[in-house]
Parts: C-alpha cells; structure tokens; sequence
C-alpha cells in the first residue's frame, strides 16, 4: 500500500521497463496486490488524478499483455505542505484506498509541521483515515518517540517501511520501526518500492524477527485485499 511504481511522475521508476520489472521481481515473493502511491507535493510533484490513472491503466495494459497475474490499484502519498493544505480547506477529491478511504501522507524529514493537527483534524472531519508514512524516518521523531503513541490515540494509522528493518535507512530508523512494533502501534507495513534498489533488500527484511512479529500482529494489509 505504498510504493512507487507508475514511470517518470515522481522519484519512482523511470519507465515502463523498470516498472514492469519491478512488479515482476513483488510478484515473484508472494505479493498479491500493489497499490501504488505516486508522489503529490505542491511546488515539486504535481501530479493530479489524471495523471496518475492515465499511467495506471498502461502499466495495466502491459501486465495483461505479459500474462502478469497481480492487482493493481493507485492512491497517492501526500506531502503535508500549504498545496496539501488548501487542498483539504477546498474539499478537493483526494486519492485514497481501501473501504475506510486511508489518506497517505507525508511530513518533512527535518522538521515538524505546524499543520499536522490542523490536517488530521480535516482529513478525519472529510471522511478519510489518516496514515502517515514511515514515521520511522522523521529526524524531528528520533528524540519525540511519545508523539508517534499520541498520533495513533488521535486515530492516526502508522505505516513502517519493511526495509528499515534491515536498517536501510539509518540505524535510528532501524530502532523506531521495531519499537513501534513492540509497542503494537503500527497499522500498516509498506516497501516504499522505488524500484529494484529497494526490491533486493525486501528479501532479508522478510527474514528479520520483528517482521515476522509485525505479521502476527494487527495489520491492516490483509483488509486490501479484493474478496
């Protein structure tokens, strides 16, 4: 439920080449439905629902045409910035997933947005259910590990990135995404899929104890899954 997997919208894959192959290699360790999650952020990827269904039904085409047998569906992840904002405050139809319309969103890596209650209070009051993206990445998180418990209480959905578990991103990530998982605070495992850099780690991340801890928990990923 978070990936990057729709050509040369955002800093996902580059073509259709590396898409497909990108599926394929998901496919081949046992995923069974993608929704992938462009990039929408104000001043740098303006991507709008056109686009992203446009890029959605030739990747379909082609997966068809190649006898690939996965589902595949399109959100977006949202950068929480004043685009994002106003967004919200004119009730623009934003792309979500699932029956319960899970919102993905983004913060700054560095800082702590002033908008983040305001925005959660918005997403929930409109109809969606707030999921933010690896919070296991936030530098302003490391040392304000009780904000992230607070978030949930608030009807936030947490969703961690299965490669921090190997440490892909930093040491410190490594160690909030299993403490999350400790703390039984997480709703959603992605691959934040950017193309085969990521895939290649997957493997080893599905190895790890707290992956198969975070499986045994309550995760939400199973609920996507078409009937």
């Amino acid at each position: 439920m978070h990936s990057h997997l729709l050509p040369a919208i955002d800093d996902g894959v580059e073509n259709y080449d590396q898409a497909v192959k990108a599926v394929q290699e998901l496919v081949a360790q046992g995923y069974k439905k993608l929704i992938t999650t462009p990039h929408i952020m104000g001043d740098f990827y303006r991507n709008t629902p056109e686009i992203i269904y446009d890029k959605l039904d030739k990747l379909q085409n082609i997966l068809d045409t190649m006898g690939i047998e996965v589902e595949i569906e399109a959100a977006a992840e949202y950068y929480l910035d004043e685009s994002f904002v106003r967004k919200l405050e004119n009730q623009e139809p934003l792309l979500c997933f699932g029956e319960k319309k899970y919102l993905l969103f983004e913060t700054s890596y560095i800082n702590a947005s002033p908008y983040l209650e305001h925005v959660v209070f918005m997403m929930q009051s409109q109809g969606y259910t707030p999921v933010l993206a690896h919070p296991e990445r936030y530098i302003y998180l490391f040392e304000n590990y009780e904000k992230l418990p607070e978030l949930r209480r608030k009807g936030v959905h947490l969703q961690i990135n299965i490669n921090s578990l190997v440490g892909y991103y930093s040491k410190a990530s490594q160690m909030i995404a299993e403490r999350l998982i400790d703390d039984q605070l997480i709703s959603f495992m992605g691959t934040d899929c950017h193309g085969m850099r990521h895939i290649k780690h997957l493997k080893n991340a599905s190895k790890r104890n707290y992956f198969r801890r975070a499986l045994s928990g309550e995760l939400l990923n199973n609920t996507l899954l078409s009937t």
